[in-house]
């Protein structure tokens, strides 16, 4: 397993980096390490904090303290608390949408606008169950999704952009970004042909998919809101570093 780095702890919440390539946690069917072994390990005693997830076969999968989760590919913070309280209270305001959540992109094409906001709802894919999708493609229930971005940098071929989900669904930056034409770079279940993997350079040499949950605001028990943040993966950096060379 990765190395996991600790970005903020105390009494009650820990938070920590997810690097690419780690699931949050098993889904009963893969034998690879997951972040939810290193918890067990490391914090013993948050084992049964949360909601467990019970499977077909009536196994009990433990989900200790994790109130949210990124996609295996999609690196960067995750909260976890440490106690009941402070998972019903995290959980609370998930569910409010009071917690802010900043993801760094990098995407395929020259976005044109500065700042967008997507607004369309995400189902599930009719033609491939491990997709989501929009509009005529969804297969059964619609979910409000909505997805603001601004662009920090943009050149004829990539742009880089800061993202702030305003709701939780799952793939919705990814499953957005496509919706906008400008999928995430090397996103192998949305990019299409678009990732071209036998040319990384034309990936700006990303081999996964090019999405980091950057920062987190939320607020404690005691109310004071606090705002949480990971450092950049170095391919973010080096990726930024090209643009910043060919811009607009």
């Amino acid at each position: 397993m990765k190395e996991i780095e600790i970005v903020y702890e105390d009494e009650n919440i820990l938070a920590i980096n997810k690097p690419t390539g780690l699931l949050v946690h098993s889904d009963g069917k893969s034998k690879e390490k997951t972040l939810t072994d290193w918890i067990l390990k490391k914090y013993p005693k948050i084992k049964e904090i949360g909601e467990p997830i019970e499977l077909q076969n009536n196994e009990k999968i433990y989900r200790p303290g994790i109130v949210h989760r990124l996609d295996k590919d999609t690196s960067g913070i995750i909260l976890i608390a440490k106690n009941q309280e402070s998972f019903e209270d995290l959980k609370s305001q998930f569910k409010n949408r009071e917690i802010q959540k900043n993801y760094r992109a990098f995407v395929y094409g020259d976005v044109k606008y500065d700042k967008k906001i997507i607004d369309t709802p995400i189902g599930r894919s009719k033609t491939n169950f491990k997709r989501w999708a929009t509009t005529r493609e969804i297969r059964g229930q619609e979910r409000e999704s909505v997805t603001e971005y601004e662009t920090i940098i943009k050149t004829p071929e990539f742009s880089y952009l800061n993202v702030f989900p305003k709701t939780g669904r799952t793939h919705q930056i990814r499953v957005h970004m496509k919706y906008d034409n400008h999928p995430i770079l090397a996103d192998h279940l949305y990019a299409g042909k678009n990732f071209d993997r036998e040319n990384p350079e034309k990936n700006l040499n990303f081999e996964i998919q090019a999405l980091h949950a950057h920062k987190i605001k939320f607020k404690k028990l005691n109310g004071k809101e606090i705002e949480l943040k990971t450092n950049l993966p170095k391919e973010f950096l080096k990726a930024e570093e090209i643009l910043k060379k060919n811009i607009n």
